[in-house]
């Protein structure tokens, strides 16, 4: 075996040998070592066992998993790879397998793990919330009651932009951005390095899956994405009933058709999950001691269906009984409708030398659907949107179709050619201007795409061609475009009279800066004000149709839950007819919350800063898992560590007004590439690269990450550490 492992002083991996199987395998090998206990839950929850490890937590995820067939999904999608992908992602599986033996996974395992990452990454959650919305809400507001949360897509995203070389120093192109999801604990992504014989790419994989996919630098050719907010998942509502043979049929476009349908049995670990407390990593070694507590001892019922149109994935808690007919939702999810994940993309990213090269490869990506920016060192740099969309109308992106009403057969709609940047580009998640890529229906609101362009038009125009030195700038930044739509709303001298605490208030908040900072008092008393007016909106009885049993599966409860909705949309809501058309008035809201926040902490002297309330909330992969323990991070409001940033600035660390100034959400990563020399590029998680607690590089990235910084990277060999394989 040729495969050699090196490290730099972050302890990122850095892996090359002469064959890319050998170099998948070792991949695997030391992703085992570093996120063993990431990677064994994420295939549990890819084969809807997770409830056999953790217990009935675990229970809902897994009815999903079963109901949406992950696992068979992505068993169809690695028979279906060409011989030579099927052997690289089945070495990269031997490599799991030979450090973590008890894992024993399938060869396709960590196509499931990709399934797993993109499957809700989509507009199904928030299709069945409109539909929600609109059986709460139809009523009154008639057939714009689903537009109503059209624009409350705040805390997704990513920020990512390009500098041709005519605005460069090296007059070279240089990229940068910061993708945004849940902050897992440990990270979402591996910094890695994987050199093989006829290529050397550095970037961020997915634990699990073999290869770099979203963010890459292959030394002539580099890239990064951002979700291009494309409706991608048709979802169709289905008339169901049960048959005499216990079998189940839909009702199509041509009447009752039969539907197939599977019945399973979940297994579920006996007793309370173990505290994981709070933290970074397993410490048991590189995965999970199972051994621990009771073994799986009870189980519960699952089935799946699948009509012509796809699988029924919500409103279905049982399957029907013979004679008796209930609506069920239905998704068409490309990977399962095309039995591709996406995984043939990969391969091809590790030969990339040009920006054909990384066009061709993503030319066969599934889903999400991401909008692509790659530049070469020979001065090209494009946009271009990548993925599998389907060729539905466009009331297909706002509402589920009826199936009795709509085809069966999936049509995908060809991507648009890729556009040359021929001096900056910004890709933040906005409508997007060209007709041409405009394919959603929810795009983030432009706060951030418009501050992006802003700054690097002030920069190039006081420091002349930037360079990477000059990017930290933008991915710090804190101003706030969104608070003014909330501002507008603060009392009118005119008005009913104020306490001189409300109107000092008042005054401070229309002097204030807009900067989100951490030690800024006045973003506190913005944050306050803001939460407060969101939770009176939240509990108008107009609104209170909402916050009834929403019926879809409590996998969807995160976005289906009226009061992170309702704090989401805010900024969207008090600025909206359709509020008004429900009778609700935002202007005695708002004076109401102004007043409570005057008579609180926030109108005193010594009052909080937002640093002090809003900090990091991670979300602990291992959470339940026997025999894990953690890393423990400073507690929120114990600790000097803060936050500066929110939901709608550039340095994205989002919360959810109304219902807490706790960041969950944000950058799980920020990359800088630099075309001209790849050693001067940067990078960065939010935690670190180990998954061990015990490791020093559980969290040594973790006090850069809180200052919007990155780190070098580390390309010569010589500068770098070997180390055995494992």
């Amino acid at each position: 075996m040729t495969a050699r492992l090196f490290r730099d002083a972050y302890g990122v991996p850095h892996v090359r040998a002469d064959t890319w199987l050998e170099v998948a395998g070792a991949q695997g090998r030391v992703t085992a070592l570093d996120r063993g206990g990431q990677i064994q839950v994420e295939h549990w929850r890819s084969t809807g066992t997770l409830a056999e490890h953790i217990g009935a937590e675990g229970v809902p995820w897994d009815r999903f998993a079963r109901a949406a067939r992950l696992a068979d999904t992505a068993s169809r999608a690695y028979d279906a790879l060409d011989a030579e992908d099927q052997d690289w992602v089945a070495a990269y599986v031997g490599g799991v397998n030979a450090v973590l033996p008890e894992a024993d996974w399938p060869d396709w395992a960590p196509l499931g793990i990709l399934h797993v990452a993109h499957v809700l990454f989509s507009d199904l959650p928030t299709l069945l919330w409109r539909e929600h919305v609109d059986r709460a809400l139809g009523p009154v507001l008639g057939d714009g009651a689903a537009d109503l949360f059209q624009r409350d897509v705040s805390g997704s995203g990513s920020n990512a932009w390009a500098l041709h070389g005519s605005r460069t120093r090296s007059g070279r192109p240089l990229l940068a951005g910061d993708p945004h999801r849940v902050i897992e604990i440990p990270g979402v992504y591996q910094q890695i390095r994987l050199a093989g014989p006829d290529g050397d790419v550095l970037g961020l994989a997915f634990p699990g899956v073999p290869g770099i996919a979203h963010f890459g630098h292959a030394g002539t050719v580099a890239w990064g994405i951002t979700n291009a907010m494309a409706h991608h998942v048709d979802v169709f509502r289905e008339l169901l009933r049960g048959t005499d043979a216990g079998g189940v049929e839909a009702y199509g476009p041509s009447g009752w058709e039969p539907a197939a349908v599977g019945r399973e049995r979940i297994r579920v670990r006996a007793g309370a999950p173990a505290d994981g407390g709070v933290g970074v990593g397993v410490g048991v070694g590189p995965g999970v001691d199972d051994a621990a507590g009771d073994r799986a001892d009870e189980s519960v019922d699952a089935f799946w269906v699948e009509t012509r149109r796809g699988l029924v994935v919500a409103a279905l808690d049982t399957l029907p009984r013979a004679g008796v007919e209930t609506v069920a939702y239905a998704a068409r999810i490309p990977a399962r409708a095309s039995a591709d994940v996406g995984a043939a993309a990969l391969r091809p990213l590790l030969r990339a030398r040009s920006t054909a090269d990384v066009v061709a490869a993503f030319g066969r990506w599934v889903d999400p659907v991401n909008r692509l920016l790659v530049a070469d060192r020979d001065g090209t740099v494009l946009s271009q949107t990548v993925g599998r969309v389907p060729a539905s109308s466009h009331a297909a992106r706002r509402l589920p179709l009826d199936a009795w009403a709509e085809p069966g057969d999936e049509v995908w709609r060809p991507m648009p050619p890729a556009r040359e940047v021929v001096e900056t580009h910004v890709d933040a998640n906005e409508p997007p201007e060209d007709a041409a890529v405009d394919l959603g229906y929810a795009y983030a609101a432009p706060y951030r795409a418009s501050r992006i362009r802003t700054l690097l038009a002030e920069l190039i125009e006081d420091r002349g061609p930037l360079d990477v030195a000059d990017m930290p700038v933008v991915h710090g930044d804190t101003l706030s475009l969104a608070a003014d739509a909330l501002l507008r709303h603060l009392p009118d001298p005119s008005g009913a009279p104020l306490t001189d605490a409300a109107q000092a208030l008042v005054t401070r908040l229309r002097r204030w800066d807009r900067r989100m900072d951490a030690d800024s008092a006045d973003a506190a008393v913005f944050a306050a004000w803001r939460a407060a007016v969101a939770a009176r909106l939240s509990a108008h009885p107009a609104l209170a149709p909402l916050h009834a049993e929403h019926g879809m599966g409590a996998v969807y409860d995160p976005w289906c839950d009226a009061r992170g909705r309702i704090g989401d949309g805010i900024l969207a809501l008090v600025d909206g007819a359709a509020v008004v058309a429900l009778g609700i008035d935002v202007r005695p809201l708002a004076r109401e919350a102004l007043e409570e926040v005057a008579a609180g902490e926030w109108g005193q002297a010594d009052a909080p800063r937002w640093g002090d309330q809003h900090r990091l909330e991670p979300v602990q992969v291992l959470a339940g898992v026997p025999g894990a323990t953690f890393v423990r991070l400073p507690p929120a409001g114990q600790s000097d560590v803060t936050l500066s940033g929110d939901s709608d600035t550039v340095r994205s660390a989002a919360t959810t007004p109304g219902v807490s100034d706790l960041c969950w959400r944000g950058s799980v990563a920020r990359w800088i590439w630099d075309l001209s020399d790849r050693s001067r590029s940067r990078w960065g998680v939010p935690f670190g690269a180990a998954g061990d607690p015990a490791s020093p590089h559980a969290t040594d990235q973790y006090a850069a990450w809180l200052e919007a910084a990155t780190v070098p990277v580390v390309t010569a060999w010589d500068d770098l550490t070997e180390e055995p394989l494992p």
